[in-house]
């Protein structure tokens, strides 16, 4: 087999899942429930976050929150300060591709 498979899982629950890490990408699935979210902190790549359902609410650098519907892609550039949360009562659903990958 030539391609490598590799699986997310299906859940409601608060999930962070490193599903790729290698020297060329890392992508994320991350689920989060009302209230929760990521702490605050800069990003150490160049982020492509797809919001896959719910509604993100994101603070980067000192802008004021700004909220996300699911099928939204955001790119945000490296060493940009983030503050990702879920305020809405929907579940929160995220893709987060890194590349090139941090340390690269």
């Amino acid at each position: 087999m030539i391609e490598e498979v590799f699986t997310i899982s299906v859940t409601d629950d608060r999930a962070i899942e490193k599903v790729i890490f290698d020297d060329n990408v890392q992508y994320i699935h991350m689920v989060f429930n009302k209230g929760e979210g990521l702490p605050e902190h800069f990003s150490n790549s160049n982020v492509y976050m797809t919001v896959i359902r719910g509604k993100l609410s994101i603070g980067l650098d000192d802008q004021e929150v700004h909220d996300y519907s699911k099928g939204t892609v955001l790119k945000i550039p490296f060493n940009t300060k983030m503050n990702v949360n879920n305020i809405d009562e929907a579940v929160l659903e995220l893709i987060i591709v890194k590349a090139p990958a941090p340390g690269k």
